[in-house]
């Protein structure tokens, strides 16, 4: 039997391809695929997620959810104790895990009753400010080199390190400290370390002053941030802004001030605002907020009361899991930290 034979053409394949597009429309090829791009760390771990909507290998739409940042901390407290926890909070900002260690152990400690002694009181109040300042001098370097200032990322950080050579000789660690505990602290403050902050904020006011004169004469770096990226009061508040971000914007609130914990009342210091709400606002505000907290150390240095640096005697409590009343605490102490 003699094979029938079948011409077939093909054709132009991307010109059918168009045609074919033109004839049904663009919204009926195909189903849209949603998918996640991220969380991804452009500037710091976790602050950026895409959502994207793709057809076929074409991206549609981009939705940037900023901030997005979940660790899954409640899970992994509920196996844990009290003070079990304390590393992980090193881990919510690795840039002030002291802050940190504070903000949650605070939490706890408000839902158990204790009043912590002077002494711990005092001492949180340094830890809390060291961390401002470490965290500040990261923001303003990287800042400044995004916007061409190479240089202001180098000095900040020879000032950080003088401040991590102070955590280690307070904690044992540079980075993750784990120095607070419900309670109090792990121990005393060991010889030589107010001696050594002390130090530190006398030379550090000088370094403020020369930083402040390299940026502020920098032509390119006041083009760069003044009325650019404007936030009002009001979105500042409608996006949840806190702490330089809030106060940059115009927002007279610091809950040092309006609600003071571990003794801040009994500090003098101001808490600077902005007036634009631009870029360079809210480098102004960390500048001013650097001074202030050397204002609050050298004042706790030289009040640092004697005595016990850990609660005496709590109740036998410290066996009870996080679990039940876990994520009230961490609220807390999210709360306490970033509005500081």
């Amino acid at each position: 039997m003699t094979p029938l034979a079948t011409t077939m053409e093909v054709g132009d394949v991307l010109a059918r391809t168009a045609e074919g597009s033109s004839a049904v429309g663009h919204e009926d090829i195909g189903e849209k695929l949603v998918l996640n791009l991220g969380p991804s760390h452009p500037s710091t771990h976790g602050v950026l997620r895409l959502v994207l909507e793709l057809d076929g290998e074409v991206i549609t739409k981009a939705d940037p959810d900023i901030g997005y940042l979940h660790r899954g901390d409640e899970k992994i407290a509920e196996n844990m104790t009290w003070n079990q926890f304390v590393p992980y909070t090193d881990r919510l900002d690795y840039l002030a895990p002291l802050a940190n260690n504070v903000a949650y152990a605070c939490a706890v400690e408000k839902l158990m009753g204790y009043e912590l002694p002077p002494r711990a009181k005092t001492t949180r109040v340094i830890c809390c400010e060291l961390a401002r300042i470490s965290a500040h001098l990261l923001g303003l370097g990287a800042f400044a080199m995004d916007v061409g200032a190479m240089t202001m990322f180098l000095y900040t950080f020879t000032e950080r390190e003088k401040i991590y050579n102070l955590i280690e000789l307070l904690t044992g660690a540079r980075f993750t400290t784990s120095f607070t505990r419900v309670g109090g602290q792990t121990r005393d403050l060991p010889p030589g370390f107010l001696e050594g902050v002390r130090e530190f904020s006398r030379q550090f006011v000088g370094k403020l002053e020369e930083f402040g004169k390299m940026l502020n004469r920098n032509r390119i770096f006041v083009d760069r941030t003044k009325d650019l990226g404007v936030i009002s009061p009001e979105v500042a508040l409608d996006f949840g802004l806190t702490g330089p971000n809030l106060r940059g914007s115009g927002n007279d609130y610091d809950v040092r001030r309006y609600f003071p914990y571990l003794g801040y009342e009994k500090f003098d210091f101001d808490v600077p605002v902005g007036q634009a709400g631009d870029c360079y606002d809210r480098f102004a505000v960390r500048m001013e907020e650097m001074k202030q907290s050397v204002k609050i150390l050298q004042q706790a240095i030289e009040k640092m009361p004697g005595g016990a640096w850990m609660v005496q005697d709590p109740p036998g409590i410290f066996s009870i899991a996080c679990c039940r009343i876990f994520t009230l605490c961490f609220i807390s102490s999210i709360r306490t930290a970033n509005r500081s």
